[in-house]
């Protein structure tokens, strides 16, 4: 029985992963709460001792100075010890798999679906737990079915129930680990991943640097024939990743983030990290993307707003401000600099802030402002009696 209870003792340690001092103290635990059922009959007064002597097997139970014997633990007090013994064990486990996955935050993990939900996607972890993930959290190129093999980024380990891990395929950290897995260079620290801008299920920006000279940070992550980036692509189910070398210079650093729009001036502002980029009409759709997609996620990897605007939309904006008789080519090109590229926007205004610009003061900025409210309420008027003229009289 001893050497039984020894073996019992290492299968479940070996099986659930749990620690042999832990498992002593639930079963000592266990036939303390069996033992007080029977000294409740017997010798309810007494004090009840548990010994176990986890080298050789034994164990003594005490009622006050009386030791029980196994014949009388009855049939209600072994279950009682059985169902502490469960429940304990089941308790440890949780406690174990919360600790396990909790150190896993911000890492990737494999698992297999064996639920879809109307709100989530429930993986299988290796078989030791499951995790979820909240439709919030899948990218939109993701279909799954039941039994399909998935890599997901541990985005929270919540103390509920025992473990509740919540996964995540939208995550930018999701790229940064695939890259690490794929890239020996980033896994060994040669090269560094500087920032990451990710719109899920449509494109990524990933800005790297090397450590190494001789090492091409950009090389290292594409990989021979494109064979790296490619696995990651295929992980992501087709997402489109731009890799951009990362520089000191932050000019440098927004044209390659821009690419591959050719930049024809940068200006910039660095106490607000403002940059206004400036670029030939052709260039301008390329820069800004799809729904500002580009544009927008080359903001968010280099930490500035960036504003691009063509040439020749800056020259006729100008043009269009000079219309004012209270303005110069030079106070023109400022306004437009600071936003108000249109007589629109210079009539709603507050010119308490247009008199902050270089170049315009108080007095000038609410010459403007009245200057282009009457320009405005001028050319509605005439707008609408073109329109009564137009409208043919019932009779």
């Amino acid at each position: 029985m001893k050497k039984e209870f020894l073996s019992i003792i290492a299968q479940l340690e070996r099986e659930k992963g749990l620690d042999k001092d832990v498992l002593m103290e639930t079963v000592r635990c266990a036939l303390t709460v069996a033992a007080k059922k029977i000294a409740k009959a017997s010798s309810p007064e007494e004090e009840v001792k548990v010994e176990i002597d986890d080298k050789k097997g034994n164990i003594k139970v005490y009622i006050g100075d009386r030791e029980v014997t196994s014949e009388e633990f009855g049939r209600i007090a072994a279950q009682t010890a059985r169902q502490v013994i469960i429940q304990k064990i089941r308790e440890a486990e949780k406690d174990n798999i919360y600790s396990e996955y909790k150190e896993k935050e911000g890492s990737i993990v494999g698992g297999v679906v064996y639920r879809l939900e109307k709100r989530a996607v429930i993986l299988d972890l290796m078989g030791k737990t499951e995790g979820i993930m909240p439709k919030s959290f899948v990218s939109p190129l993701d279909k799954f079915k039941m039994g399909d093999r998935v890599k997901a980024y541990v985005h929270e380990v919540k103390r509920e129930r025992g473990a509740q891990i919540i996964l995540s395929r939208r995550s930018p950290g999701l790229v940064k680990k695939l890259f690490q897995l794929e890239v020996p260079e980033i896994a060994e620290g040669i090269v560094e991943i500087k920032s990451i801008a990710r719109q899920a299920g449509e494109r990524t920006k990933i800005a790297v640097s090397s450590k190494e000279e001789k090492v091409d940070c950009v090389g290292a992550c594409v990989g021979i024939r494109g064979s790296r980036v490619k696995n990651i692509i295929e992980e992501l189910r087709g997402e489109k990743i731009d890799i951009v070398r990362w520089s000191e210079d932050i000019k440098e650093y927004i044209k390659a983030a821009l690419s591959p729009a050719v930049i024809s001036m940068i200006e910039l502002d660095r106490e607000n990290r403002r940059a206004k980029v400036q670029l030939n009409s052709d260039q301008l759709s390329i820069a800004i993307g799809k729904r500002g997609q580009n544009v927008r996620l080359a903001s968010e990897l280099i930490g500035w707003e960036i504003d691009v605007r063509s040439k020749e939309s800056i020259e006729e904006a100008v043009k269009d401000l000079q219309k004012l008789k209270s303005l110069g080519p030079k106070a023109a090109e400022s306004l437009v600099d600071a936003g108000y590229n249109s007589l629109n926007l210079l009539a709603r205004a507050e010119s308490e802030k247009l008199a902050k610009l270089k170049g315009i003061g108080k007095k000038k900025a609410k010459k403007i402002v009245e200057e282009a409210e009457k320009i405005i309420a001028s050319a509605e008027d005439k707008k609408a009696s073109e329109n009564s003229k137009n409208t043919p009289e019932v009779s």
